[in-house]
């Protein structure tokens, strides 16, 4: 590729870089490839643990003239477990290199960005500012569908009277497994951005970034970009904690419903079986065993004695 930033695979780096390469994306380097990678640029490349390391100190710092900073990205959301993977980008002369084990999909959308204008970046400091904007509209994007999903579940569990009493059993119980996955996009969002704002504010911080005036101002740019970002994931991350509530709430009114349709029809026959019982009993002088319409009696004391406790409650508006 003939412009300024370009993308090389270990597997295909010269013995040495000309100065128009400026991006250096190394994706699941084998050992072989860090080193060769190590003796053209003259760094030691963070490994595949050292990315793994939570410690701020162990994320950003500088070593000489080259800068060291790892941020979280939200990966795989597309296939439905998001999971957060750890990205390094070493900013060494006018170089900018980046090293992952995954394939966020921030990275492809800029590098095609980069195919279709060529020569448009000129140092590393500038080109890694565009990159993260990238990323921070990438995690726009993936916000935006944690919303929309939430919507959809939000007039999935807040249906009509009418509906509600259509939907299969256990319909909402199979829903707080959709609410776990929507905060686990929204959790992993979150982190994601916390780490890129760490960076940034680190970033936008070194000498070579405020020699650089688009740079420096792309990543302001970027910092209010994830503030507002992360007010937004807050709030989407309070609406799903509310939906959470609320289909347990749902859960436990019909299942309080079910509970009180029970209490009742036992309440409803009590008496009845109360009549049944009076005249199932065997004692010798029972005057009403011998009226002829003694039985007929009975059931009807039976029914009445189940009808007027139902039209109480009725009444009273308890079913």
């Amino acid at each position: 590729m003939d412009g300024s930033a370009e993308i090389l695979q270990p597997a295909e780096t010269p013995f040495n870089f000309g100065d128009d390469i400026i991006w250096i994306d190394l994706i699941s380097p084998d050992l072989d490839e860090e080193h060769m990678a190590e003796r053209l640029l003259g760094v030691q490349l963070p490994t595949r643990e050292d990315l793994k390391d939570i410690e701020p100190s162990s994320r950003l710092y500088v070593e000489g003239d080259t800068v060291f900073m790892t941020a979280s990205l939200v990966c795989h959301v597309e296939k439905g477990f998001p999971e957060l993977a750890d990205v390094a980008f070493v900013l060494t002369g006018n170089r900018l290199v980046t090293i992952r084990y995954s394939e966020p999909r921030a990275f492809a959308l800029f590098s095609g960005s980069l195919l279709r204008m060529p020569g448009k970046y000129t140092t590393g400091a500038e080109l890694m500012s565009r990159l993260l904007e990238t990323i921070v509209d990438r995690t726009a994007e993936i916000l935006e569908l944690a919303v929309n999903r939430v919507d959809a579940l939000s007039r999935d569990v807040f249906v009509d009277h009418q509906a509600a009493k259509r939907r299969p059993p256990r319909y909402l119980e199979g829903k707080l497994l959709d609410i776990s996955s929507h905060h686990r996009l929204v959790s992993k969002t979150r982190d994601s951005l916390v780490t890129l704002s760490r960076l940034v504010t680190f970033l936008s911080s070194l000498p070579n970034i405020k020699k650089d005036r688009e740079a420096e101002d792309l990543c302001q740019i970027v910092v209010r970009d994830i503030q507002s970002l992360s007010e937004h994931a807050a709030f989407v991350s309070n609406n799903i904690t509310f939906m959470l509530d609320a289909s347990l709430g749902l859960i436990s009114v019909e299942q309080n419903a079910i509970i009180k349709i029970f209490s009742i029809a036992s309440v409803v026959f009590l008496p009845p079986t109360l009549v049944a019982s009076i005249y199932g009993m065997n004692f010798q002088v029972m005057p009403e065993l011998g009226w002829n319409f003694g039985y007929p009696m009975a059931l009807m004391a039976m029914l009445l004695s189940a009808i007027f406790p139902f039209l109480f409650f009725r009444w009273k508006g308890w079913l």
